[in-house]
């Protein structure tokens, strides 16, 4: 084995005391070398023991091939501490793992199956130790170019070269050093066939090489001599030495014309970035805009619609004022009795859907809705919901009331969206019986001569009014049956422009009354008038004697879906409930409109009269109370 004996400084760093008289051991280099692995160096003591920890290895590099093949040789032994326990050599990229401890990045990285020799666990790196990695850093090594291998046939053995560089640098600083030092090997730059130079001799070998390149070598020339031939052929034979000053200028403008070109490029390049900003500002802008123009369109979407509707609202005020100017002229006003203008006193809010139906009875009220509910609200002393009757499964599209006598008590009869009729107690509130009286919804109740009258479409069906028992169904209708009224004799019923009366004893149809404008919606008995509502916005009216229709009243612009007589001692007022989300009042005794009521929010679809008092329910989902 090759050894040789260690410098002072070596000395120094191996521990010995100098007053000891057993013999200094003797110190070999010794260099590892590993497929994958940096070189490790080892400062070995002969007749020591060989311990793991006295091998050393050098610190993480950018080029790890490079490194694998170069000497480290450390000028003390490191630190126990700086070993990493899966390779036995000095921490190379140092790096912590999920339990904790310290290995090489190369050793967790590699031995992927392998587990942490301390406490057995899973190696997976999670952040690099840079305080080891940096002391690592802080350990002297001697310059790689001041080791030669050993003269022993053990590969990876070194030793100190003589001749070689002296120096001993900081891990750290090692590609610092190697960069610029003196003894390293380089080739001439003239010619590679000439023999191996040290960086310190390479500037007196270029004055006595043989072949140094003609200074105008760039532009062409090929003359290759002596320093002594180069200077002969530049004074006699060179053909660019005579323009050497234009070729120099020429490349002087070249150098200034490639250093304008990459100005330029540098000024394509900001005009790029700046175009992709103007692009990106353009986007943006574009997409507010968009955004805008959409808010924009909604708002004017919105003022359109309350235009029209402003429009409708001043239309209705006007035929008012029409209506108005024609009484005056015509003289039929006289002193005006401010009881008979009619004013909304209150509204009744409880129902989550709209109102479709309303009748009353003594001072209760009850209201049938979309939300499968029937409301009983006080109109006498609180005016509050007294109680809600649940039991429909489909809006509720009908209520009638009949008033029994003693022992029987009054009823109230609903019928819904469900195809059934259900009997209410009124006093107790409670529910009675419930009837599956149709196959399609039943649209309307009337009850009179103990008997019950349900419509649907094109039947009408009669129910006794005790057993509930059906008793015959009318039919020869040709739509659907939505309005149904009941007088002393006759029963009334609409449908498709079609009035038919029937004997209420009989039950045999005795007059049909042919109207237009759609469906009926809607009827009404005054003591010398019957009146219906229509799709087509019209109100029709006829002599209840002589069945001759007799005038037509025009007004709404909506459907018309109910109608209600009021008696007034002015005369007979007939109230008109339309789609247009007004009410009317209508004098019978000169067949014009003496007052529109403007208070919903929604069409209003029913009407109750009680004690003078006008209820109207809406889609709204309110009910208000006129006077």
């Amino acid at each position: 084995m090759a050894s040789k004996q260690l410098t002072a400084e070596e000395g120094a760093g191996s521990g010995t005391g100098s007053g000891t008289d057993s013999p200094t051991p003797s110190r070999r280099l010794e260099t590892t070398f590993g497929p994958g692995y940096s070189t490790v160096t080892t400062l070995v003591a002969e007749g020591s023991p060989n311990y793991p920890w006295q091998k050393s290895q050098s610190f993480d590099s950018d080029n790890e091939e490079e490194m694998s093949d170069e000497p480290l040789v450390f000028t003390e032994t490191p630190s126990s501490k700086l070993f990493c326990l899966l390779c036995e050599r000095v921490f190379k990229d140092a790096v912590i793992t999920t339990c904790g401890h310290t290995f090489c990045r190369w050793c967790v990285n590699m031995k992927t199956n392998e587990k942490c020799p301390v406490d057995d666990s899973k190696l997976s790196v999670v952040v690099a130790n840079i305080a080891v990695s940096e002391q690592i850093g802080e350990l002297f090594i001697h310059c790689k170019y001041g080791c030669q291998q050993a003269d022993s046939s053990k590969m990876g053995e070194w030793e100190l070269d003589p001749r070689g560089c002296p120096m001993t640098v900081r891990v750290n600083a090692r590609k610092e050093h190697e960069a610029s030092c003196g003894y390293a090997p380089v080739s001439c730059p003239n010619n590679p066939n000439c023999p191996p130079l040290k960086r310190m001799e390479l500037e007196e070998h270029l004055k006595q090489c043989d072949h140094i390149r003609c200074p105008h070598h760039k532009y062409g020339c090929t003359f290759v001599g002596t320093s002594s031939d180069v200077s002969h052929h530049l004074t006699n034979i060179c053909r660019f030495e005579g323009i050497k000053e234009f070729l120099q200028q020429t490349e002087d403008k070249m150098r200034e014309m490639q250093l304008q070109l990459a100005q330029k490029d540098q000024e394509i390049a900001f005009l790029r970035s700046m175009l992709g900003r103007l692009s990106e500002k353009i986007d943006a802008l574009e997409k507010s805009v968009e955004v805008k123009l959409d808010v924009l369109d909604e708002s004017c979407n919105k003022l359109q619609d309350e235009v029209m509707e402003s429009r409708r609202d001043c239309a209705l005020i006007n035929d008012e004022l029409s209506h108005i100017n024609a009484r005056l002229n015509t003289g039929v006003v006289g002193t005006l009795d401010p009881q008979q203008i009619f004013r909304c006193k209150g509204t009744y809010v409880g129902h989550q859907g709209p109102v479709w139906t309303l009748c009353v009875h003594g001072d209760l009220l009850f209201s049938g809705s979309s939300d499968k509910t029937i409301k009983v609200w006080d109109t006498c002393t609180n005016y509050k919901c007294q109680r809600t009757l649940e039991g429909h499964t489909g809006i509720v599209l009908a209520l009638c009331i009949h008033k029994y006598g003693p022992p029987h008590g009054n009823k109230l009869y609903s019928g819904s969206a469900d195809c059934s009729i259900m009997v209410w107690d009124i006093p107790s509130l409670e529910h009675m019986k419930t009837i599956q009286a149709h196959d399609n919804p039943v649209c309307t109740l009337v009850a009179s001569n103990n008997l019950l009258f349900s419509g649907s479409l094109k039947a009408i069906k009669v129910w006794d009014i005790h057993t509930l028992q059906l008793k015959r169904e009318l039919t020869g209708l040709n739509h659907w049956v939505r309005a149904l009224v009941a007088s002393t004799h006759y029963l009334y019923s609409g449908s498709y422009q079609t009035i038919k009366i029937w004997d209420l004893k009989s039950l045999e149809c005795v007059h049909v009354l042919q109207t237009s404008g759609g469906s009926v919606y809607s009827i009404a008995i005054t003591n010398h008038h019957i009146l219906c509502g229509t799709y087509e916005n019209c109100i029709h009216v006829w002599d209840l004697d002589s069945h001759e229709q007799i005038q037509t009243l025009t007004g709404h612009v909506g459907t018309v879906y109910a109608l209600a007589v009021v008696n007034t001692h002015e005369g007979t007022k007939v109230f008109s409930a339309s789609y247009d989300r007004s009410l009317r009042v209508w004098s019978m005794d000169n067949m014009i409109c003496t007052q529109t009521l403007l208070r919903h929010q929604g069409s209003v679809a029913c009407l109750a009269v009680s004690r003078g008092r006008v209820f109207s329910g809406a889609v709204d989902s309110t009910v208000k109370v006129w006077q």
